[in-house]
């Protein structure tokens, strides 16, 4: 029970709050929740936190095939060291959002970095998928981290606990930047998106996605947020546009077809007093969140960025 306090408050707090918190307050808010959600060894069911990814004319309804080859030719990737194929196949969509993102440029060889690596199951797909030369990840919440390095870590793939708005990366350290539904969190994007520029050799690319309000509001959870501000501020990093995809449509299809297997685990692991709170943080079908991409309040963009 002295678990569930804490992971109450920070869930509701962080739905209904959100719109009205100063930045730094913002960031702390979200640091908790995410951080209570990596809490101790415990297995959520779950390595990923991310809405997911679903191809709209699919054979496959349950979203494998938007993962594609492995980069050793297999059909699907291998299970991380301690992750089962449950699990594997629970993050499914999620995994295929990461395809999709990560899929957009040439990564093999590469020196690549995650910002906002949560759990660290996209970062462990992402090393295996694409052979990348290097891969870290960095989270702000030091449990994510450790159960990353639990999990996930081996030779080339290593995490890191840092904040994304200072990066305690050298100057052009990466030939390429990950960020993956993360920097809606963040106090100060802006700030974020200019480390981003300075870890990145001449050249690198920021592959980027994530959801803002499709026009300027004032109302919501994720209020005074909105795509034409996002885009401003890539421009005003330094960053050039190579692609801009709208994926919202993708994104509720998969939380449609994921709805039944999200409610399923928040039913089996998380505490009755918690359930509503954390049914609305992961979006499913008639969820706040779920209705605003629905219904076009907020919109869901992939990016191809680079560092001019």
């Amino acid at each position: 029970m002295n678990e569930v306090r804490p992971v109450r408050a920070a869930a509701g707090a962080a739905l209904r709050a959100a719109p009205q918190l100063a930045p730094s307050a913002k960031q702390l808010l979200w640091r908790s929740v995410y951080e209570v959600l990596s809490v101790g060894r415990r297995n959520n069911g779950t390595a990923l936190l991310n809405y997911g990814y679903a191809p709209l004319q699919d054979s496959s309804p349950d979203g494998d095939a938007a993962l594609g080859s492995s980069a050793n030719g297999s059909a699907s990737p291998r299970t991380s060291p301690g992750e089962s194929a449950g699990e594997r196949s629970a993050d499914r969509f999620g995994l295929a959002l990461y395809a999709e993102v990560a899929g957009a440029a040439e990564l093999s060889g590469k020196d690549l970095l995650e910002v906002g690596c949560g759990r660290g199951g996209g970062a462990a797909f992402v090393f295996e998928r694409f052979a990348p030369r290097s891969m870290t990840g960095l989270d702000l919440a030091r449990q994510a981290i450790e159960s990353c390095r639990a999990r996930h870590a081996r030779p080339g793939l290593e995490f890191v606990a840092g904040n994304a708005e200072r990066l305690p990366f050298a100057d052009g350290a990466f030939d390429a930047v990950l960020s993956v539904e993360s920097t809606h969190c963040y106090a100060d994007p802006p700030s974020f998106l200019r480390e981003a520029h300075r870890v990145l050799r001449a050249g690198g690319l920021l592959l980027l996605t994530d959801f803002r309000c499709t026009e300027p509001t004032q109302d919501g959870v994720f209020a005074r947020e909105d795509v034409g501000l996002l885009r401003e501020q890539l421009a005003d990093a330094g960053f050039r546009t190579i692609e801009e995809q709208d994926i919202t449509a993708n994104v509720v299809r998969s939380l449609e077809l994921d709805t039944p297997v999200r409610r399923a685990v928040i039913e089996r692991r998380v505490p009755k007093l918690l359930r509503r709170q954390v049914l609305r943080f992961a979006a499913v079908e008639g969820s706040p969140v779920y209705r605003a991409l629905a219904e076009r309040e907020l919109t869901y963009l992939r990016f191809v960025l680079e560092r001019a």
